[in-house]
């Protein structure tokens, strides 16, 4: 299946030559293996998730390329699905028809649909596929999002931190729901979050990129084996290496007392 992503010095301006002339990203340049799970963490408003829309095909990079597989990408494709931060269901659709849309667009539904029915099962949401959106939770509706965007078999699953609406509870188990799907279908995920955690718990690789205009400033090999403790001692180490890196680790300081 692969899912090689090769981004080549990629800068990206909006509103090139104006005088509200912004760079997002500036001279970004690595590669994501294939079949790896790898988180983007920075600043807000640094470039991440411009870097993802770039490698969607959403948008085009000023200079340089994004590459998948050897193949410059210029437009969005299948092979490439896109999890947002809130689930953009249908809300006049049902949920197994939310999740078939993209297939059905495509006109390959009748092809693969036993396999909308295979990827309810996967989110656990049987019971539910006559549901509405509005009579499910975020945390449902988030799973039948992502089962959305991987019902056509993407080579590459982007997520733009797609748990950022949930509540703490609901998003560690979605944390772990979206590990038994990359799992299962050695899908490439990369994800944009602001949750340091998240990136350490769920990643093979944490990119951490610099404010505005981006660059990487570091990239972290996460070598830990699933499932991860978090507090874990080897775990917290990572967290506090990326938030050094980040400038939010803090100091602690000794205060003098006068009585």
């Amino acid at each position: 299946m692969s899912g090689e992503i090769k981004i080549n010095s990629v800068t990206k301006t909006f509103n090139q030559g104006s005088a509200e002339e912004v760079t997002a990203l500036n001279g970004v340049d690595f590669t994501i293996p294939a079949g790896s799970f790898v988180s983007l963490i920075g600043p807000s408003g640094c470039g991440k998730t411009t870097l993802l829309r770039c490698i969607a095909g959403l948008e085009t990079p000023t200079s340089g390329e994004v590459n998948v597989d050897g193949e410059k990408i210029t437009k969005p494709g299948s092979d490439r699905g896109f999890a947002f931060q809130q689930a953009n269901l249908f809300p006049w659709l049902t949920i197994r028809d939310n999740i078939a849309f993209g297939l059905r667009a495509r006109h390959i539904y009748k092809q693969q649909k036993a396999d909308v029915d295979k990827f309810i099962k996967l989110v656990g949401l049987e019971g539910f596929e006559k549901s509405y959106p509005h009579q499910l939770s975020g945390g449902m509706n988030q799973r039948a999002s992502l089962a959305r965007a991987l019902v056509g078999h993407p080579k590459i699953l982007l997520l733009d931190e797609p748990l950022g609406a949930l509540d703490a509870f609901t998003r560690m188990t979605m944390q772990d729901e979206i590990l038994r799907l990359w799992k299962e279908h050695n899908t490439t995920m990369v994800m944009v979050t602001h949750d340091v955690d998240e990136a350490v718990y769920l990643s093979d690789y944490v990119v951490v990129m610099s404010p505005r205009p981006a660059k990487v400033e570091e990239i972290i090999k996460i070598d830990l084996s699933h499932p991860r403790a978090r507090g874990q001692d080897v775990f917290l180490k990572y967290r506090t290496k990326i938030l050094e890196i980040l400038d939010y680790a803090g100091k602690v300081h000794e205060v003098e007392y006068a009585i």
